[in-house]
């Protein structure tokens, strides 16, 4: 087991390394200035994806196919995830980590662009899509489409599910003293529950858990902002000037150097908002949407609540939180989160905790949904019961065993499935300004496709 952690650490280590760093931050200027600065839309994207179009095509409503992908991508990594990139990248971690997500916003636009662009009827009526089908489709590449699936199966087991299934067991056996076994079963069972009513049922529990979550953690994040008042703009100057200059970071940070800043950062960035791993374009696909462009821009919301506004606010509490209690220590991301929301009199502990326990269960319901849809690509619906029993029973193995290669395995995992997909945004650039000329810069989103 430990040959195979340090294989996996190794992998991930390359994986991660400038060449990954070049083609994701790549990918995020190249389309940002390719599609004339889509951020400045936001508002607008905030604006559709509220609304409903009945009339059009699709599974599920725009905001439904957002709350899906929301709940997948908030989750441990927000939490978590920050503090673990800043314990092992220094506080410049948080900036890079930030411009993953502000970048980003142009490739979760075209990602979500070419999945309505791409996607296919079934003869059950029912609507699919993704990086698998824009490769196969858009550029005739059916190997490079098979790979992406299977490797989004295989990261739906790690990254969505008994990662997040093992984050909820420790929490609530550490807080509560429950055991491990019996959090796995309440867990193995209400995801069950959910995931036989399929998207719309997943879609119709994130769309009330995910708002609410969201707003109380919000909220929370803003009481330790204001409790730890006097450190929050040091906490800031910090955050900039050891993304570039670590020494200025000091204490436990002393070893850390830029490319480690930077690596931390973008990965636990990607981990978080996934902006170019290529997993929220599925969900987006069944999105009800009268054109390709109304669906991109809600789908860019997703990066601009997930990482511009709740991982930033995350990274902003644990710095200023070290400040303000150096002697909590450098090198344990969950001990960092923890402290830093012990400072909430008598509602801190139950905030973090409920925080985790719905980000994480919200996580393992929307990946389900990825995993499933990759699995269908691969073969079909023959499969696709066993898939879901084995995802089912995942969730209990999560809960109840030891999983530090789980996290090696999904980083490797999460960029094995960002290349082919930020291969097929680069290739088919042109069909993306095509379409956001054809629509948005011409003022014609409401035209039907």
């Amino acid at each position: 087991m430990d040959a195979l952690n340090n294989f996996f650490t190794t992998l991930s280590g390359f994986l991660w390394g400038w060449p990954m760093i070049v083609l994701l931050l790549g990918t995020h200027l190249f389309l940002t200035i390719r599609l004339r600065f889509p951020q400045r839309k936001i508002g607008t994207a905030i604006k559709l994806s509220v609304k409903k179009d009945k009339s059009a095509t699709g599974d599920v409503s725009q905001f439904g196919a957002l709350a899906t992908a929301l709940a997948a991508t908030i989750g441990t990594g927000n939490i978590i995830g920050v503090a673990t990139a800043i314990a092992l990248g220094g506080p410049g971690a948080v900036l890079w980590c930030w411009l993953t997500g502000v970048f980003g916003i142009a490739t979760k636009y075209s990602e979500g662009l070419l999945a309505i662009k791409y996607r296919v009827k079934t003869k059950r009526g029912k609507m699919l899509g993704g990086p698998m089908y824009a490769l196969e489709k858009g550029l005739g590449w059916k190997w490079l489409a098979i790979l992406f699936s299977i490797f989004t199966a295989c990261a739906a087991f790690g990254i969505g599910n008994t990662v997040q299934a093992n984050a909820i067991a420790t929490l609530a056996q550490n807080t509560y003293g429950i055991s491990p076994y019996i959090t796995g079963a309440v867990v193995c069972v209400l995801t069950g529950i959910v995931l036989l009513g399929g998207v719309k049922s997943i879609a119709k529990v994130c769309e009330m858990l995910v708002p609410f979550m969201a707003i109380l953690y919000i909220l929370g994040c803003i009481y330790i902002l204001f409790v730890n008042g006097h450190f929050v703009w040091p906490a800031i100057k910090l955050i900039f000037q050891s993304a570039f200059n670590p020494k200025a970071a000091g204490g436990g940070f002393a070893g850390t150097t830029v490319m480690m800043a930077a690596r931390f950062g973008i990965a636990r960035g990607l981990f978080s908002n996934e902006s170019g791993l290529g997993s929220a374009p599925i969900v987006a696909a069944a999105a009800q949407t009268r054109n390709p462009v109304r669906q991109a821009l809600v789908s860019s919301t997703g990066t601009f609540w997930d990482t511009v506004v709740i991982c930033a606010m995350t990274g902003i509490v644990i710095v200023s939180s070290i400040l303000a209690y150096p002697d909590i220590g450098y090198n344990d991301g969950a001990t960092l989160t923890k402290v830093a929301f012990s400072k909430i009199p008598y509602i801190g502990t139950p905030i973090l905790t409920f925080g985790l326990l719905t980000f994480a269960f919200s996580t393992i319901l929307g990946w389900s949904y990825y995993g499933e849809r990759a699995m269908e690509y691969l073969k079909g619906r023959k499969w696709m019961l066993v898939y879901r029993i084995l995802y089912i029973l995942a969730t209990f193995v999560g809960s109840i065993a030891s999983l530090g290669i789980v996290w090696n395995i999904a980083d490797c995992m999460n960029a094995l499935m960002a290349i082919p997909n930020l291969i097929s945004l680069l290739m088919l650039n042109g069909i993306i300004v095509h379409e956001t000329r054809k629509y948005l810069w011409r003022g014609r989103l409401d035209k039907e496709m």
